[in-house]
């Protein structure tokens, strides 16, 4: 039987290693994805690491990351490829009025010389180690293009009409991301391992802001992390994210702070509150108050 606990634990702790706390259930659909060769959808509020974990897996993989970011009126050609059409016009105008049949001609302008490969067919055609493949925030793509992608993962093939179809020698990891802009489709989900990455707990993003950042105090670690995570259970238009913590966590450094007070909170709320009608409705004052506001608080 395979040491399947010890392997997940492994992962957990590389994950680490590379500066991303996993909880035992992201460490197991990870494995699970590596082993049953499944591409591993990551759900969750925007900010809590989705993109990251794609990106430490390749880390710790030691393999490349391709990317593939979805928005609104991605087509396949954005996607898959597209004719190096500059250089096919220049290539005819050189040759001009040569020996060669139109036939012949025509095989060299369509040659995998003047083929760009975009995110899909680069990560289906890579030689070696599979890539990692981020199918980044895929709920901002259209339904359309949502069912093409279910057609390239089901068999890693694409076929380019003027050369073939090309094959992936091995499949590459896929991950994908979704922040719930919109519900996406069942056949998709079907095809796909699961994980909804929620916010961390307080104790969690503590343990992330200290992995992250090695210079952070106890006292300072503590107390953003009590505030960030009060702060998400308020009605704000855009609630903070471990980026966000991360990023108010490095301004305080950098400002020399070991600990919260309302002028530190003042000079780098714009690292943490990103809407205006969050900045107005929160003060420095009581923002304070809930980072100090729980019993067992850890000493300067």
């Amino acid at each position: 039987m395979r040491p399947t606990t010890d392997e997940i634990g492994a992962i957990a702790a590389s994950l680490r290693d590379h500066g991303y706390v996993a909880d035992r259930a992201l460490a197991t659909a990870l494995f699970l994805s590596l082993e049953m060769g499944k591409p591993l959808l990551l759900e969750g509020p925007a900010g809590v690491g989705k993109t990251e974990m794609a990106k430490v897996l390749a880390a710790h993989l030691g393999v490349k990351l391709i990317r593939l970011q979805c928005y609104e009126g991605l087509d396949q050609a954005q996607a898959l490829y597209e004719w190096d059409y500059a250089r096919q016009l220049l290539r005819i105008r050189l040759e001009g009025e040569s020996a060669k049949d139109l036939d012949e001609r025509e095989r060299d302008i369509f040659s995998d010389a003047y083929l760009l490969r975009r995110p899909l067919l680069e990560a289906i055609s890579a030689k070696g180690e599979p890539p990692v493949l981020l199918i980044d925030e895929v709920d901002r793509a259209d339904e359309a293009f949502e069912a093409f992608l279910l057609e390239v993962l089901s068999d890693f093939q694409v076929t380019v009409p003027e050369i073939g179809t090309i094959t992936a020698e091995r499949p590459p990891r896929v991950i994908l991301t979704s922040n719930r802009t919109r519900e996406l489709g069942d056949a998709l989900r079907r095809r796909v391992l699961y994980q909804w990455i929620p916010y961390p707990t307080p104790d969690r993003e503590e343990e992330i802001l200290h992995s992250r950042l090695p210079g952070l105090s106890r006292r300072l670690g503590r107390e953003i992390a009590m505030a960030v995570g009060a702060l998400r259970e308020r009605a704000l238009a855009k609630p903070p994210g471990v980026a966000e913590s991360l990023d108010w966590a490095r301004a305080l450094l950098l400002i020399g702070r070991g600990f919260l007070d309302e002028d530190s909170i003042r000079d780098t709320l714009s690292c943490l509150l990103k809407d205006r009608d969050d900045v107005i409705a929160t003060s420095a004052e009581e923002i304070l108050s809930l980072a100090q506001s729980v019993p067992g608080q850890a000493a300067p």
